[in-house]
């Protein structure tokens, strides 16, 4: 398979890019200054791309490459992967579902405990050395509070499960109904931002889910209520969320994801009440790695004939 072109679109794995050239003839999109002149030169051995949620294959890239057969992507989400396209032009597409679940819900939790008991204020407060100066100020609990979640999906199902060990009752709002679920269904993410305390986005990123967190939303959600954001930014209105925070329209937020990357709005900096992370949802060594291997082992088997490990298209 060494002489199987596979382009990777963006830096995201050391260890992704070692194994990928041990297998095949890897090009790094990243290091291309003359785009036209090395497609030109290299599509035609270009049988594979390799995107992630920053860089993934939208139509542009994919009628740059005549010869593509799959795209192997190093994330859950498909947001940047053209998938209509890529069905229609008889493309395979793969991700990295369940690898990244434990990681990504984990990091829910740990946003709602950072945001609301204030811990990296509180980090920042002992740092700055006054607490000798007298204690810090008084925070929310979390344990019992009502957690709504949007996408039962999942990372939203390990998120509810977390959520239930510290007494919280879970409510939730997907496209229908999920059967069987013990969780209380909401039909609108309004009707589900007005019963909650503690909104939580876990849904993939579609056209139907962008800005699915409007004003709306974040009004039924109130001064006493908080926001996070596992998902994706695009599905917060990211104006409307900075004003009702600046505002004191919502009593905080913990966000791993923004809409523009790696922008983040600088009226956020300034506030106590938002814990901000550079997009680390998936973010330790171990699933980093095991997402790497199923992008390999989806494309050896790709091309070894064999049936896909995580088939998307």
């Amino acid at each position: 398979m060494e002489a199987i072109g596979v382009l990777m679109t963006y830096p995201t794995s050391t260890y992704l890019e070692q194994q990928l050239d041990k297998r095949f003839n890897l090009f790094r999109l990243w290091n291309v200054s003359q785009k036209t002149e090395f497609f030109k030169q290299n599509a035609g051995s270009i049988r594979a791309v390799v995107g992630n949620a920053n860089i993934g294959a939208d139509r542009e890239l994919i009628d740059s490459l005549p010869a593509l057969e799959i795209v192997s992507s190093y994330s859950v989400g498909l947001d940047k992967v053209d998938l209509g396209y890529c069905k229609e032009k008889g493309i395979r597409v793969t991700n990295t579902p369940d690898v990244l679940t434990e990681d990504v819900a984990d990091l829910a939790i740990g946003l709602i405990l950072a945001t609301l008991r204030q811990i990296c204020e509180c980090d920042r407060y002992v740092r700055n050395g006054l607490w000798k100066k007298g204690d810090f100020k008084l925070t929310t609990k979390f344990s019992g509070k009502k957690v709504g979640i949007i996408g039962l999906g999942r990372i939203g199902t390990a998120i509810a499960k977390r959520a239930e060990a510290f007494n919280c009752p879970i409510s939730y709002y997907s496209r229908s109904e999920k059967p069987g679920s013990k969780y209380k269904y909401f039909p609108s993410v309004v009707e589900l931002a007005s019963d909650c305390q503690i909104l939580i986005v876990a849904c993939p990123l579609t056209e139907e889910t962008r800005h699915i967190i409007n004003r709306e939303v974040i009004d039924a959600l109130g001064p006493k209520g908080f926001l996070i954001n596992i998902g994706r930014g695009p599905h917060v209105d990211e104006r409307e969320l900075v004003s009702a925070l600046v505002e004191g329209r919502i009593a905080g937020a913990g966000l791993d994801v923004f809409e523009n990357e790696p922008h983040v709005p600088e009226e956020l900096f300034g506030l106590d009440n938002v814990v901000l992370l550079p997009h680390v949802g998936s973010g330790t060594v171990e699933t980093r790695n095991a997402m790497a291997d199923l992008v390999i082992g989806n494309l050896e088997a790709y091309f070894n004939n064999k049936p896909l490990i995580t088939p998307v298209v």
